[in-house]
């Protein structure tokens, strides 16, 4: 009996083909597409109709190109190896004038996308000025310009539309529409979700809304279908008296006599600990996880459940957005845990 991650590509499929139908899209695929597999999101991607594609490593950049000579790369980590970057056609974000400055005699041939640092402040130019810099030049060969949100996910957080404001004022001060860039993005999921695509943008650059999972809570579960279903199997079960203890150091101490169930899964195989402070799900019935350990997890649970039974970790019923607004962590964090090299990985759909 071994853990299972379980992916449902037509739903997969299905999600990226019906965005795709109304946006452009830019789909992200760093981290091994969410831990979806880069492979598997790329095949299904492309047979959605998308043709352009975002990461942060190039190692994923040089295996994207390899899978298709008809796509567009954009890299959204600075890189030196531009001699690669040249060979594999890949587009590369230009993080700031003091990058620019450096290097503009390497980036011939390479394709540049302009970044805005906005309230994210993790790398970017600081300003149109700076950008005007670049832009009234003809050394580098600039075909986008791009931002990223901090607070889009944040509904009642203010900060989303002062970065909003910042970012479309910016566009007016370097008259962007203008410019004839091939790529104008800034939306993530969340901005995406709550204000459509933004006039003159070429592109949404969506992450976890192709993978199954809302951007925020109050969307309805019909906007992202669940696309993972992680499950396991009771090893045993065990009756345990008041006082009693299972488990390494007492992992779980028997408050009163209880019944536990014994599962092949731990934090080794990507279950955080904090999805381990909720229930899981046995026969359509959810009880509380009692313990977690490296390779084990243990349930408490009643007299129905028995060895052999299939435990629920996520489905539809539990889904990864809903333990994001519980706090367990980011969508992504769900996700990019788990571990592929310890979970049987099966493809349906």
């Amino acid at each position: 009996m071994t853990a299972t991650l379980q992916i449902n590509r037509k739903r997969l499929y299905q999600q990226a083909k019906r965005i795709q139908a109304n946006t452009n899209v830019l789909a992200v695929v760093k981290n091994n597409a969410y831990n979806i597999g880069l492979n598997l999101a790329f095949e299904t991607f492309y047979q959605a109709g998308i043709r352009a594609f975002a990461t942060t490593s190039l190692i994923e950049a040089i295996e994207l190109r390899k899978m298709s000579e008809n796509i567009y790369i954009f890299l959204m980590n600075p890189s030196v190896e531009f001699e690669t970057l040249r060979t594999y056609n890949i587009a590369m974000t230009l993080p700031s004038l003091t990058f620019y400055q450096k290097y503009k005699d390497e980036l011939e041939g390479i394709e540049v996308h302009l970044e805005y640092k906005n309230l994210l402040r993790r790398s970017g130019f600081d300003d149109a000025e700076d950008m005007r810099i670049v832009l009234d030049k003809t050394v580098v060969n600039v075909t986008g310009i791009w931002t990223h949100f901090a607070f889009a996910d944040e509904i009642d957080s203010p900060e989303y539309e002062l970065e909003k404001q910042n970012w479309l004022t910016l566009l007016d001060e370097i008259r962007a529409s203008e410019r004839g860039f091939r790529f104008i993005h800034a939306q993530n999921s969340a901005s995406y979700m709550r204000d459509e695509l933004f006039p003159d943008h070429t592109h949404a650059r969506l992450g976890i809304l192709l993978y199954g999972s809302r951007p925020y809570h109050e969307l309805d579960t019909n906007t992202a279908p669940s696309v993972i279903t992680l499950s396991t199997n009771v090893i045993q079960t065990l009756d345990l008296k008041k006082g009693e203890s299972s488990g390494y150091s007492s992992a779980f101490k028997a408050e009163t006599d209880c019944r536990v169930a014994i599962c092949d899964i731990g934090y080794g195989d990507g279950v955080l600990r904090t999805r381990a402070k909720h229930d899981a799900m046995i026969n359509g019935k959810r009880y509380p996880i009692g313990a977690l350990m490296m390779s084990h997890m243990l349930i408490t649970v009643d007299q129905d459940v028995k060895s052999g039974d299939t435990v629920h970790l996520y489905n539809d019923s539990l889904r990864v957005d809903e333990y994001t607004h519980l706090g367990v962590g980011a969508n992504s964090e769900q996700m990019s845990a788990l571990n592929h090299n310890s979970l049987v990985k099966e493809i349906i759909g």
